[in-house]
């Protein structure tokens, strides 16, 4: 979240600042109005409650001076009972008060970062580059090709959970592991990264930490029983690995990568790609995450994209590199890189990666702290991104290596993880 002495001393250059991402986020009624309120209602109480006790001060002194005498100070008793209560009020007001603001101040989306674009929406991005040569002849949909090849099946999905699940079988599935599987090895052993293997149920602390609560709280799946929710990327329990934790300013950074499945509910999504495998409800995914000095955020962030691109270099994949505008950006993102694969079967791009800093704002939300320089505490930046999501890696592969014989090449660095094949002709058995 925004840092709330910031909110206080800079509220115009925040407000300024925030206005990037639309009108709508500072306008009347927005979780940034509520906050501005909430604070000057909070520093009216504050004052009352100084000069009540201040008051009872007074009170007191009198009261004090009137028994030495041995006078009646009975009418300052009365006042010292009053204002007793009116101090209660206040302090209950208060408590309302403050957990009003810091719910509103959860509310509230990341500042974006000076460097980024001013635009809308996704119109508006600026595409930084492209790379690969994409494929022009006429490529069926990865629907067809999975189901010719019998790798590939919606209606079981549907059968076994519903709409926007899917099921692989044999190559299909070895396809995805291998997937999985050579990505976790470039990241951890050419890229630097710890693996890690984390839980894909998280609850409602962790969930808060990294910003998915209480905003999105209808995109995701709530094991109400339990209150507990289905991650819907490990950069969640990841980041909160270190949770209400002081870090020292030598372990920075840290990074680590981890495959999860993750779940969405897409609710925002409905009517958009409903066929096929680019917008499902659980899908594979493996996520990396840093953990660094603030100063070192946007730099890390070059880092880390570099790290997804060159697993689509490794696939010979042809995608290029957006910078997201303002209006675009995700809420607890200050920046964000998209990269975008080569679909010949809709002649586009499509997303397939998101590299974002979010700064200091994961770090204040769930309590991931360091020592700086002076042996102060203050929030460490955090940067992540998909390296890759799987699911579309493999839609991506399956129309750019399609040949004419309706069969599916296999790019040359997963062939050993394959067993050697390296091409896909029908499933086996």
């Amino acid at each position: 979240m925004i840092d709330r002495k910031s909110l206080r001393n800079n509220a115009a250059m925040l407000e300024e600042a925030l206005s990037k991402r639309g009108t709508h986020v500072i306008s009347e009624g927005s979780a940034w109005a509520k906050a501005i309120m909430l604070d000057k209602e909070q520093r009216q109480l504050k004052t009352a409650f100084e000069n009540l006790q201040a008051e009872r001060k007074s009170v007191s002194k009198h009261i004090g001076l009137k028994k030495s005498k041995g006078e009646d100070a009975s009418a300052e008793l009365q006042r010292m009972g009053e204002v007793s209560k009116e101090a209660k009020i206040l302090e209950a007001k208060a408590k309302e008060a403050e957990a009003a603001f810091t719910l509103a101040l959860l509310e509230i989306p990341n500042i974006p970062h000076a460097s980024v674009p001013k635009g809308d929406n996704e119109n508006d991005n600026e595409e930084i580059c492209r790379w690969g040569t994409p494929r022009t002849d006429k490529v069926p949909a990865h629907w067809d090709i999975g189901e010719a090849l019998d790798i590939l099946d919606f209606d079981t999905g549907v059968k076994l959970a519903g709409s926007r699940f899917s099921v692989l079988k044999g190559y299909g599935a070895r396809l995805e592991r291998a997937l999985m599987q050579f990505m976790l090895d470039t990241h951890a052993d050419k890229h630097g990264y710890e693996e890690v293997w984390v839980p894909a149920i998280a609850n409602r602390k962790t969930m808060t930490g990294t910003g998915q609560l209480p905003k999105f709280e209808e995109d995701l799946y709530h094991l109400e029983s339990e209150d507990l929710f289905l991650i819907p990327t490990a950069e969640v329990p990841i980041t909160n690995m270190y949770q209400d934790t002081i870090l020292e300013a030598t372990q920075l950074p840290i990074k680590h990568c981890a495959y999860t499945p993750c779940f969405r509910r897409e609710a925002g999504a409905a009517g958009r790609d409903t066929r096929g495998m680019i917008r499902q409800h659980q899908f594979d995914k493996v996520e990396l995450v840093q953990f660094v000095h603030p100063e070192k955020a946007l730099e890390a962030l070059h880092e880390l994209l570099s790290h997804a691109t060159s697993i689509l270099e490794a696939l010979e994949l042809p995608y290029r590199l957006v910078n997201l505008c303002s209006g675009d950006l995700g809420f607890s993102a200050e920046k964000t890189f998209d990269l975008e694969v080569w679909l010949p079967s809709q002649k586009t791009y499509r997303e397939i990666s998101s590299c974002s800093s979010f700064g200091q704002f994961q770090g204040r939300r769930a309590g991931i702290r360091f020592r700086d320089d002076a042996g102060k505490p203050q929030a460490v930046a955090t940067i992540n991104g998909s390296g890759l999501a799987i699911g579309r890696t493999l839609v991506a592969i399956m129309e750019n290596y399609w040949c004419e014989d309706d069969s599916v090449s296999i790019p040359k660095v997963l062939q050993p993880y394959m067993g050697g094949l390296t091409k896909i002709k029908k499933a086996y058995r």
